[in-house]
């Protein structure tokens, strides 16, 4: 029986459907409609609220809101300041950016689970799962962006040949272990922008399945007892998942703006 009263769901049949997408598509080429709409829908939210503050900020006494984003701004500028050795007028804003649309796709979360997928339900639509980051195609989608950005200021401050020396003279600095350099090099980069985006996926699905969990094999009545306080835990994971992403990212654009 699911947690939402549904009873014509069994637990197994509740978790595999609150599991499954908004998809249009079939295999490789399918789309999660459902992820790209929250995603963008999440995205402008954020450039609302700092247009808004920007538009109405005071050199007074300031609100809430802009004293909350003063705040943020300040507190990313300085790690910016303290991770990032070279100079880029890119990486504050960036950073800015990835923080507060990460926190936003994370906070998702803590919608209660059977919510938007109700109304969606009454809208016709078959699935909703509303945790952008949840989803794998999200993540790493973020992820290759930043690679490809790893790889304009690697060409830009090295050039191409010093990219190149830089894969195949380091670790050992001798022509014979150009092959073992290169393959060392080649694993070492394509495994940060894997290991970005599979980090901040498998900590919101964990978290998002834990919710499920709780809604599919508990009776309503009890639900509070384990979702109240994991969803006050989950809060501190839904913003360190969003830094660490931050920082993350500054982290390679530095080591990629260093000229060796």
């Amino acid at each position: 029986m699911s947690g939402s009263g549904e009873t014509t769901l069994t637990s197994q049949e509740y978790i595999s459907h609150h599991l499954t997408f908004l998809s249009s598509g079939d295999g490789f080429w399918s789309f999660n409609i459902d992820s790209m709409f929250f995603s963008v829908l999440l995205g402008v939210v954020m450039l609302w609220i700092f247009h808004r503050v920007a538009k109405n900020a005071t050199t007074g006494v300031p609100g809430k809101l802009q004293c909350f984003v003063e705040m943020l701004v300040e507190f990313v500028d300085g790690t910016v300041k303290d991770v990032f050795s070279g100079k880029s007028a890119l990486i504050a804003p960036l950073a800015i950016t990835i923080f507060g649309w990460v926190f936003l796709m994370n906070l998702m979360d803590l919608i209660p689970i059977d919510f938007l997928p109700h109304v969606a339900g009454m809208l016709g639509l078959s699935h909703l799962r509303v945790v952008p980051s949840a989803d794998v195609n999200i993540t790493m989608s973020m992820s290759l962006g930043v690679f490809i950005l790893v790889l304009f200021y690697s060409f830009k401050i090295k050039g191409p040949l010093g990219f190149a020396k830089e894969l195949t003279l380091q670790p050992f600095n001798h022509w014979a272990f150009i092959p073992i350099n290169f393959i060392l090099e080649m694993v070492t980069l394509i495994s940060k922008p894997v290991s970005l985006g599979l980090r901040l996926f498998g900590n919101m699905y964990a978290g998002e399945l834990i919710f499920i969990l709780i809604a599919g094999l508990l009776p309503w009545w009890s639900q509070w007892i384990l979702s109240v306080p994991w969803a006050i835990f989950h809060i501190l994971i839904i913003t360190l998942q969003a830094f660490i992403f931050m920082v993350l990212t500054i982290v390679y654009l530095s080591q990629a703006s260093e000229d060796h």
